[in-house]
């Protein structure tokens, strides 16, 4: 089953991002990506066992971001892979059936392909800018994603879609009704003091859309 609320890891350094991921796991999360950019496999390697060990203790699921490989030598729960990454159909094959894959999307097109690679959900976006990616991709916007979630549906094609970018609680409402299954915040969650009542929040608006 895939959650409502993705977290994914942010910070300065590895030690930052594992401070993060604690605090959202404390805070209730239930799905946490581990996404380091510009780090060295093993040091990759090193924090996501570290992630793993938190997760864990939780009872989280931790998704990994980019590196198949590492998913598979710290048994995570699965991998997130973006659109200049390792193929889904590759991983699969090394991570296994049970595993979760999920791929990033920005056009109708992205999803369409991603189907045929038989990942479990997309992550489609961005939603509105965000300094947490380089390369940003066209920005999708509320419409945007009713728009292409309609023509991915009319297809025959019913994968479960979190909306990613730039999201705030304020945005939750207009996603929930836009057909997506859930978000993924990075940066909103971490500048909360509280970041359990966000969490139940939206925990709750998607709840309530599914009712």
């Amino acid at each position: 089953m895939i959650s409502n609320l993705h977290y994914i890891s942010q910070g300065k350094t590895p030690e930052e991002h594992l401070k993060n991921i604690h605090k959202m796991c404390v805070a209730g999360a239930n799905w946490v990506q581990l996404r380091l950019k510009d780090e060295t496999f093993e040091t990759v390697l090193k924090t996501a066992k570290a992630g793993k060990d938190i997760c864990d203790e939780f009872q989280v699921k931790l998704i990994i971001n980019d590196f198949p490989e590492i998913a598979h030598k710290v048994d995570a729960h699965g991998v997130h892979l973006g659109k200049e990454d390792e193929c889904p159909l590759e991983a699969r094959k090394l991570l296994g059936p049970d595993k979760i894959i999920g791929g990033t999307a920005n056009t109708l097109k992205d999803c369409e392909g991603l189907c045929e690679k038989q990942v479990d959900y997309i992550g489609l976006g961005p939603f509105r800018f965000t300094t947490t990616k380089k390369k940003l991709s066209p920005i999708l916007g509320a419409e945007g994603y009713q728009k292409l979630l309609s023509n991915l549906r009319a297809g025959g094609k019913f994968i479960p879609v979190i909306a990613i970018g730039g999201i705030t609680l304020e945005d939750i409402p207009i996603l929930a009704k836009s057909g997506v299954q859930g978000v993924a915040i990075s940066g909103h969650l971490n500048a909360q003091a509280e970041p359990e009542k966000i969490l139940q929040k939206i925990k709750q608006q998607f709840s309530e859309k599914q009712l």
